[in-house]
């Protein structure tokens, strides 16, 4: 059980950094399209879908890695005066009822939202705009995957936590 949440850790943390990555080359990107745009008076449907993608896939892969490094939005008006135990059990309950559900529809409903775009080779409708757009589709289940291995970190730890 150690090794495979240390894998999972692993992934997660190799997420986080394939969104830092992509957070610099959609900078460069929008410094190559604003550039262009107001240089050369020329701008491309598929760099602008490219920056929409790129952001898109920041948030899908950071999100996982945000949950690891307990960075992400709480509202801990009681929260932070709590003790480490029932800091856990709140973690605990909150995962397993609402972020564990929530990722498993999001899964699903991704899924079968890629597998049609898939089966219908879907690309982008605009002119020269980017194909395969069944690719982002599923990049969208693979973070929602991401995000529920996460939450099973989550659940160990706050298990761990209360058995102490």
């Amino acid at each position: 059980m150690k090794k495979l949440l240390i894998y999972i850790t692993g992934l997660i943390r190799y997420a986080g950094w394939i969104s830092a990555t992509f957070c610099s080359a959609l900078i460069i990107l929008i410094c190559i399209d604003v550039i262009q745009r107001y240089l050369f008076n020329q701008s491309y449907n598929w760099i602008i879908e490219l920056e929409w993608h790129l952001f898109g896939l920041i948030f899908l892969f950071g999100s996982a890695y945000t949950l690891h490094m307990d960075k992400h939005v709480r509202v801990d008006v009681f929260y932070q005066n709590f003790s480490p135990e029932k800091k856990a059990l709140t973690n605990l309950l909150g995962t397993i009822f609402l972020l564990v559900p929530w990722c498993l529809v999001a899964i699903k409903t991704c899924y079968t939202y890629a597998a049609n775009s898939f089966y219908i080779r879907e690309g982008s409708p605009n002119p020269d705009g980017l194909p395969a757009l069944y690719i982002m589709k599923f990049c969208m289940v693979i973070g929602f995957i991401l995000i529920l291995l996460q939450a099973l970190v989550i659940i160990y730890d706050s298990v761990k936590t209360m058995i102490k």
